[in-house]
C-alpha cells in the first residue's frame, strides 16, 4: 500500500466516532435481563455472542441459559449511548451509566442475571 493511501485510511479511521454505553441482554423465555456497560459499543453484540457461543462469558447463569436455550432466545438492546470523543475518563462515565440502569431496572435474582453489589 502506498504512503498516501495509508495516510488517507488512517485519517478516515480517526474520523470514525466511538460510542460508549450501557446495554441489556434479555432472555425472551423467562424475562431475565443482564445489564452491562462498555467503553466501545461498536460490534459489541457480535463480540458478546462469540463469547457466549464459545462458553467464555463471565456471567455463569446467563452462559448456562444461552447454552440450554440457544442464541435465538436472547435479544440485545443499547440502553444508552454517548459519544466517547472528548470524554476525559471513559471508564468512570460508563460505570456511571451502568449504575443508573442497574438502579432503574434492578436486574437481580429472579429478575435478572446481575449480582447485587454491596
Amino acid at each position: 500500500m502506498d504512503k498516501n493511501k495509508r495516510k488517507e485510511l488512517q485519517e478516515e479511521y480517526k474520523q470514525i466516532k466511538t460510542y460508549m454505553g450501557a446495554i441489556q441482554i434479555t432472555n425472551k423465555v423467562n424475562g431475565k435481563i443482564y445489564v452491562d456497560s462498555y467503553p466501545n459499543l461498536k460490534n459489541k453484540w457480535m463480540t458478546l455472542q462469540m463469547q457466549l457461543d464459545a462458553g467464555r462469558f463471565a456471567n455463569a447463569q446467563l452462559q448456562k441459559d444461552w447454552k440450554e436455550l440457544g442464541s435465538e432466545t436472547f435479544t440485545y438492546e443499547v440502553l444508552e449511548e454517548k459519544e466517547a470523543d472528548g470524554v476525559i475518563d471513559v471508564r468512570w462515565e460508563v460505570k456511571q451509566m451502568e449504575k443508573r440502569w442497574l438502579e432503574k431496572l434492578q436486574p437481580y435474582e429472579d429478575r435478572g442475571y446481575n449480582r447485587a453489589r454491596s
